[in-house]
């Protein structure tokens, strides 16, 4: 997969806050599973509860200032640039999804509402608390904001035996969109119940195939290839509450899933990439 070096990008739709302090980071939601687990079970997740339960002390902070090397209103203009740096890769990323999905509500008759991307390093503050990278990406409802520390996609592979790639981190961005698709139509469970919160989670990973089956369709993105589709699906594996469970506690405790199965994340992916079709995720009583 690669970018049409001739797209235009749209920087703003990126907020960099990377190398900016964010005081104490604190996990946000959660609880009951301990420090570790909380952290583990938020992948790819969504705040919900807008208030903090865990201190886990101060963060080490980038160097890089804003305005440098990091200033992606100058850097980040063009598909090549997608191509080149992985920061201007987010944006591109960023711009497609949010394409795909206003096109897809206009279609539908309704207006979509964008959400900007906020990249930090360390620790970041959102409407919904302060928040380490330790969780990884996460969306928060109040501020309609995706928060995301681009060292996520290295411990992706290193921690979670993710084999990485660039599409990769684009179904981890579609993910955190489709919750925002979600809160924009209504269907962004606050419930505390782990069976609710497991259909949310793969309704939000079958919204991110639907986005990668019409991904070039966006005119950001070349043909998505079969590998892509590998990287994706072996993403959505990689972060399972089995296989993040057996290699943080050493067994599995299916009544603690937040988040769905490696099983159950990929099978909810290929029912967005196969169908393309908004409805496959729709159904009340949807499971994958």
């Amino acid at each position: 997969m690669s970018f049409n070096n001739r797209s235009r990008l749209d920087p703003s739709q990126v907020e960099d806050r990377r190398g900016r302090g964010a005081g104490t980071a604190i996990v946000i939601g959660g609880g009951g599973l301990g420090l570790i687990l909380t952290i583990v079970a938020m992948l790819l997740g969504v705040n919900l509860t807008g208030s903090p339960t865990s201190d886990i002390g101060q963060v080490p902070l980038s160097t890089e200032s804003a305005g440098g090397i990091n200033d992606l209103e100058a850097q980040c203009q063009t598909g090549a640039d997608a191509n080149t740096r992985q920061d201007c890769r987010i944006v591109g990323f960023v711009n497609s999804i949010q394409f795909f999905w206003n096109d897809e509500f206009a279609r539908r008759g309704s207006q979509y509402t964008p959400a900007d991307t906020v990249l930090f390093t360390g620790s970041a503050e959102a409407a919904c608390g302060y928040a380490s990278g330790a969780m990884g990406p996460f969306y928060c409802p109040t501020d309609q904001k995706v928060y995301l520390d681009l060292d996520f996609f290295n411990e992706l592979q290193t921690q979670f035996g993710a084999q990485g790639g660039s599409f990769a981190e684009a179904y981890v961005l579609a993910h955190e969109y489709g919750h925002h698709v979600q809160n924009l139509l209504g269907a962004l469970s606050g419930s505390s119940s782990n069976s609710e919160s497991v259909q949310t989670e793969l309704q939000a990973d079958c919204l991110a195939g639907v986005w990668a089956f019409h991904a070039a369709d966006t005119d950001y993105l070349t043909q998505v290839t079969d590998q892509d589709i590998a990287q994706s699906l072996d993403a959505a594996a990689s972060v399972g509450d089995d296989r993040i469970q057996s290699e943080t506690q050493g067994y599995v405790s299916p009544e603690s899933w937040t988040h769905g199965s490696s099983e159950q994340r990929q099978a909810a992916l290929k029912d967005g990439l196969q169908s393309g079709d908004m409805a496959t995720c729709e159904s009340p009583g949807w499971t994958p």
